[in-house]
């Protein structure tokens, strides 16, 4: 996980068609994201994107997948947020 500035970089294990939507911690370097929506035509990167947006109090705009679009490994990039905040926020 890196900082690029003025936007946190995570790098996210996502686990689609879970019963609920949670974080369920660190996963090696990354951290571990458990969401309902199925793994079908971008689903679960929507779903990734609103879960991650709501739990760090930001707009979904400013959240954006910029690795692993079709993988369970993804890096995402959030604008205007701390990365020590980011990672507290959603391990909280």
């Amino acid at each position: 996980m890196a900082d690029d500035g003025n936007a946190a970089v995570l790098k996210i294990r996502l686990s689609p068609r879970a019963s609920r939507d949670a974080v369920l911690g660190r996963h090696g370097d990354r951290v571990k994201i458990s969401i309902t929506s199925p793994p079908v035509d971008g689903q679960a990167n929507e779903h990734l994107v609103k879960f991650v947006a709501k739990k760090l109090g930001v707009a979904k705009s400013r959240v954006e997948i910029t690795a692993g679009h079709t993988s369970k490994d993804k890096t995402l990039r959030i604008t205007g947020v701390d990365q020590s905040e980011a990672v507290a926020k959603l391990l909280s």
